[in-house]
Order: C-alpha cells, then sequence, then structure tokens
C-alpha cells in the first residue's frame, strides 16, 4: 500500500475461510489494511486487492503468525480478527470518529455478538447503523451512578478501565485451585482479538513480548496458543496505570460477530502455558498469579482431552 492505513486487520490462517468470509472482510470500507498471515508450506489465496498483504510466517501456530502480522502492521490503529468472525464494514470511520474524540485512548472496544456456527440466517444479516459517536454520552462509574454496565443495557461510550494488576495474590489457590476468582469482574479487557488498539503502543509492547519468551540463552518457549488473552493483558501490564481509563466500549447493536463452534470441536489448549509466560515479565502483579493458578485445575483435563482426541485421529486412519 502506497499510503499509511487507518486500520490493520490482521487474520492469522490456515487458508480455509471461506469466501463469503474473504468476500465480508474486503467489504470493510475506508482506509484499510488487511494482513492473512498463513504458515510455512500453506499456498497463499493470491487475492487481488491492493489493501491486502499476504504473509508466510517462518512458523506455525497461532501466536508466531500473529506476531508476524503485528510486525507488518502499517496502520495507526489494529484489529485481529479470527478468519470466521465478521466485523462491520463501517469500523473505520467509527474509530476514526472515536480517537478525534479521544485521541488518548488505548483502545475502542467494539461490541461482540456470539452467534452459532449453524445459525447462518443471522450471520449474514445485514449489520445496523453504526452509532453517531459524537452524539453518544460517556457512560462512567460514580457513586450516583455505580452500575453503568446496566447488564450490558448502555446506550452510550462505556469507560473501559486498565485492568486491576495490582490485586493481591489469593494465597488459598496454594491449597485449593477451585476458588471463584473475584477479581476479575468487571469490564475491564484481557483479550487482544475484536478490539482496536493504538499500534504505537502495539509495537513498543512486541519487544519486551519477544524477550519475555526467552528462558535461558538462546532457548526460546513460544506457546502454541493463548496469545489473545497474552497479548492483551501484556499490553496493558507494559504500560500499566493504576485505575486509568483506557478507552471506551460501543453500545449495541454488534460491531462484531463472533462465531461460537461447539467446544467439543476446538483442538485442547493449554492456555495457562501463555499466561506463564505474563508471570515470568511481571512477577509483581497478583492479578496475573491468580489467573495462573485459577486455571492450574484445567490442565489434567486438557491433557486428557488431546489424548483421546490423538486416539481417535489414530483410530480412524
Amino acid at each position: 500500500m502506497s499510503n499509511k492505513p487507518l486500520l490493520s486487520i490482521i487474520t492469522p490462517t490456515l487458508g480455509k475461510f471461506s469466501d463469503y468470509w474473504l468476500e465480508n472482510l474486503l467489504n470493510v470500507a475506508g482506509s484499510v489494511q488487511f494482513i492473512l498471515v498463513y504458515p510455512p508450506k500453506v499456498k497463499t489465496r493470491a487475492i487481488n486487492d491492493p489493501r491486502v498483504t499476504e504473509i508466510i510466517s517462518p512458523y506455525k501456530g497461532e501466536m508466531p503468525q500473529r506476531f508476524v502480522g503485528l510486525l507488518n502492521a502499517q496502520g495507526d490503529y489494529i484489529l485481529a480478527l479470527d478468519d470466521d468472525d465478521y466485523v462491520h464494514p463501517q469500523v473505520c470511520e467509527l474509530l476514526a470518529k472515536y480517537f478525534q474524540r479521544f485521541p488518548e485512548s488505548w483502545i475502542l472496544r467494539l461490541q461482540k455478538l456470539n452467534i452459532d456456527i449453524n445459525d447462518e440466517k443471522r450471520i449474514q444479516q445485514p449489520w445496523a447503523e453504526i452509532p453517531d459517536i459524537e452524539q453518544l454520552e460517556v457512560c462512567k462509574k460514580t457513586p450516583e451512578n455505580p452500575y453503568p454496565y446496566q447488564k450490558g443495557n448502555y446506550k452510550g461510550l462505556l469507560e473501559v478501565p486498565i485492568a486491576p494488576l495490582d490485586k493481591n495474590f489469593d494465597w488459598r489457590y496454594l491449597f485449593w485451585p477451585f476458588l471463584t476468582r473475584k477479581d476479575n469482574e468487571g469490564y475491564h479487557v484481557e483479550n487482544f482479538n475484536n478490539v482496536v488498539w493504538r499500534n504505537d503502543l502495539i509495537q513498543q509492547a512486541l519487544p519486551e513480548l519477544s524477550h519475555a519468551t526467552k528462558v535461558m540463552g538462546a532457548v526460546t518457549w513460544i506457546p502454541s496458543s493463548g496469545f489473545d488473552r497474552l497479548s492483551g493483558l501484556f499490553v496493558q501490564a507494559n504500560f500499566f496505570e493504576k485505575d486509568a481509563i483506557i478507552g471506551h466500549w460501543i453500545p449495541k447493536p454488534e460491531q462484531i460477530r463472533y462465531i461460537d463452534k461447539d467446544p467439543a470441536l476446538k483442538p485442547p489448549r493449554f492456555h495457562v502455558i501463555s499466561d506463564a509466560l505474563l508471570i515470568k515479565h511481571f512477577p509483581q502483579y497478583g492479578y496475573l498469579w491468580n489467573l495462573v493458578f485459577s486455571k492450574l485445575y484445567a490442565v489434567p483435563r486438557t491433557a486428557g482431552k488431546l489424548i483421546r482426541l490423538k486416539l481417535v485421529k489414530k483410530a480412524q486412519k
């Protein structure tokens, strides 16, 4: 692209996305760059659109492919989008008006709607008009209005606080990992995907994130999954400001359509491995320790699911 785009949409992919998904992606209007990152030995789709950048990653996996995409993002803002989810075609207009009004914001949290993979009618339903950012009032938590979220039915721009990383570690996890977490309640963000981020912050954080994967000398530990939460919390930890308001959440109707699949169809993933990189690099934050310890109980269950999946595949050969 000759001109710097406003937005870079980054998608790690195996190249198995549908024609319908690609058509809708390319329907996004405005100053946008699409980055599709493939694993090694996968043939690209050779898409005839100057806004599309197709890259072959040196390694296969969510983290290396997405990392390569982030390094090549030219836009002022970044949106990570999976190759079966959908974004509103007027998202560029939305974020341009938002960041003009709130230039110091780190993020713009888009309204996401979970849709069953079999509900094609809802998936293909025409998008509603995007709200006029300039006319929306700011919804903030105050003594007079302690619950501005209103069970998701807020009408304005809901302030999004930074993740409360400075919470204390709950020592009870050392003896009983099945505790119900309380420190993660609220409407801060943990995940990176489906949220618009300022690219300047991302580019500053990427070298630190790369450094966090180094275990000893030249030995590097790159998890195959879990980059979504890892990167979302890593950026916030890297620039942590207690009680900071880092952006706003757009009200309904949705700007992201997240396609929900049967959990049985999803491959097992050890998210605790990527979460551990957070406490390796930011051991001072109790919130991150609580996250890791609260997920430890799922490791045996995930391992069992992985073994069963391998046995099923072996039996089918």
